[in-house]
């Protein structure tokens, strides 16, 4: 299955435009390549019931003893001696105590409602040499995001309504074909990029009886052109972060959109919910990087003439697109910006006696406007998380020095282990100014009675970024489920919302017959001005609950309830989907609803793209 004609055409003729400018063109595989291998490789390398790469995971192994399976990250193969207590003590969770299988890991096509395909459209789809699937594993892979909800229910081999086929478009002329044909016979459309939705905003609306495509966007990953005069980059917008970044180092660039997700999330999904990155401080989040942004909606293309890097043409288009969460269309092409990477990068981190002045801290950094590239500050519940999950160290002398330091800031310091909290940097950019930068942050820092903890501490927090999302899956199999969410807030009020949410959810969960108690925690993991978002995780042992998840999802529910009622916002940058839509008339008003809903109306008349996300 070659990519069509006009696929070729299309990448051609963009090459040939920016080739006479002297830019760098086409990375990743253009023309005439085969995808018919490409198609279900993700399947066969990722979980379709859990996070991540299917070789992957944390598991307790036959001495008792925690370890993080697989080659991929710099914790795989390790042991993790803190994290059976770390469980067995915060949940009260007991390693004989383990989640009954409930379902094959294989999955079965028996397991799943049989496709409701529109026969005229199938037959038109096959005309154009698109490749596309009606088989279960599929369909059911590109049903669902990664909310506890849908994951629970996978598990337990519980599947609602699911895509009828999957369709792979190869470049934007494909999609303009995929919608045209969906507008002609009335089927339902939903975007796919990277699967990472933890808003419910790719699960199949159950009332849908149109026949429901999943366009997925995978095989749109090239980077088309590069533009070195301009430091601009036009990539198709089914490309993930990590593939993105890995082919701009190859010619000396990145983005520096790093989002928690990058692995596996979609440039096209990060534009359709307004991203952001961990190191927002100095890339900005994904609104500062698009300069030019192409989508296919049912009335036809929408983009700007021109790639000028500031407009005032009236309300700007751009921000009917970002956000709109596949209501409106299908992202096909971005323009953004890149930057050279950066000469050089060091971590490090802080310890503060309490949270308190920890987050006075990061007011101060971001006043000063000299926050590095990422700044994090994890409350003490947080602090002792990441420290059982702290790799087992070979060296006696390594640990000796560990003792000591906490012998040090403990003892010698007075610092309470029940109270303190840690803050983790990351700076980045020319040496010299990163070394100077770094001075600034430890000087107010120790302003605020903070003590430089080492970079080891802060790499290792970072490195955890990566792997905290497969703790999940391991909690489920000991009768754990927990989650995160985001908000943003200003800064009088942060301590306010942290200190009520968490209190919140632990008055929910006692409310409602959890038999333990819950983990309630927080971090701040982004700054700006006049704000800083703000993370909170929880997670229970839901032994003796006849109906854990709907006692979750009543426990979310009021902790949004009170981010709310505190000043906070319904979403930094998670997006609202299907999850949290109920809040959107009073987030923004009457008549912002109502314009857009008169977007919608317009683009989207006959709802192709009837995910049914955000209204």
């Amino acid at each position: 299955m070659d990519m069509s004609v006009e696929c070729v055409a299309s990448a051609s003729a963009l090459q040939h435009q920016q080739s006479v400018s002297g830019v760098v063109v086409a990375k990743g595989n253009i023309v005439g390549v085969p995808c018919c291998a490409l198609l279900y490789c993700k399947f066969e390398i990722m979980k379709w019931n859990g996070w991540g790469y299917s070789d992957s995971k944390f598991l307790f192994n036959k001495k008792g003893q925690a370890e993080f399976t697989g080659k991929r990250y710099r914790l795989s193969g390790m042991i993790i001696p803190g994290l059976k207590d770390w469980m067995e003590g915060t949940f009260g969770a007991n390693l004989q105590h383990k989640t009954p299988a409930t379902v094959s890991p294989l999955l079965t096509s028996s397991a799943v409602q049989p496709a409701t395909l529109n026969k005229a459209f199938l037959e038109e789809l096959k005309s154009t040499g698109i490749p596309f699937s009606h088989d279960a594993e599929d369909r059911v892979f590109r049903a669902h995001g990664h909310c506890l909800h849908e994951i629970f229910a996978l598990r337990e081999g519980k599947f609602g309504r699911v895509p009828d086929m999957v369709v792979w478009p190869n470049c934007h002329n494909d999609v303009v074909k995929i919608v045209e044909l969906a507008c002609k016979h009335n089927v339902c459309v939903i975007p796919y990029g990277g699967g990472t939705s933890v808003s419910s905003a790719l699960e199949c609306p159950p009332e849908e009886t149109r026949s429901i495509v999943s366009l997925d966007t995978s095989q749109m990953n090239r980077i088309l052109w590069i533009d070195e005069k301009n430091l601009t980059a036009h990539v198709e917008a089914g490309i993930v972060g990590q593939d993105l970044e890995r082919l701009l180092n190859e010619s000396g660039y990145c983005t520096g959109h790093e989002p928690d997700s990058m692995e596996f999330s979609s440039l096209g999904g990060w534009v359709a919910t307004r991203a952001s990155g961990m190191k927002k401080n100095i890339y900005g989040n994904i609104e500062d990087l698009v300069i030019h942004i192409r989508m296919v909606t049912p009335r036809g293309v929408i983009e700007k003439s021109c790639q000028g890097p500031r407009m005032s043409t009236g309300p700007d288009i751009h921000h009917f697109i970002m956000g709109s969460e596949g209501t409106l269309g299908v992202v096909t092409e971005v323009t953004m910006k890149i930057r050279p990477m950066p000469e050089y990068q060091k971590y490090g981190s802080v310890v503060f006696p309490n949270f308190e002045q920890g987050v006075a801290c990061l007011r101060e950094v971001a006043k000063q406007r000299c926050a590095p590239a990422s700044i994090r500050l994890m409350d003490n519940e947080q602090f002792k998380f990441g420290h059982a999950l702290k790799p087992q160290v070979s060296s006696i002398f390594t640990s000796f020095l560990d003792g000591l330091k906490t012998f040090y800031i403990t003892k010698f310091k007075g610092f309470d282990p029940n109270r303190l909290c840690v803050a983790t940097l990351l700076f980045e950019g020319d040496r010299e100014k990163v070394l100077q930068h770094e001075k600034q942050v430890y000087d107010i820092a120790a302003k605020f009675g903070g003590l430089a903890a080492g970079e080891d501490n802060g790499q290792r927090g970072y490195m955890l970024t990566f792997v905290i999302a497969y703790l999940r899956d391991l909690g489920m199999d000991y009768y754990v489920i927990g989650e995160s969410f985001e908000t943003s807030v200003p800064w009088d009020r942060v301590l306010d919302i942290c200190r009520n949410v968490k209190a919140r959810i632990i008055q929910e969960c006692k409310d409602k017959g959890v038999q333990f108690p819950p983990l309630s925690t927080c971090r701040v993991t982004q700054t700006y001005d006049t704000g800083a978002c703000v993370y909170f995780y929880f997670a229970f042992n839901y032994r003796g609950l006849s109906d854990p998840v709907h006692v979750y999802e009543q426990v979310e529910h009021a902790a949004r309830e009170e981010i709310l009622a505190n000043g906070g916002s319904l979403s930094h940058h998670h997006g609202v989907g299907k999850l949290r839509k109920e809040w959107m008339r009073d987030t923004v008003s009457n008549v912002g609803v109502g314009m857009l809903k008169s977007v919608k109306d317009y683009v989207d008349p006959d709802n192709i793209f009837g995910n049914r996300n955000l209204l």
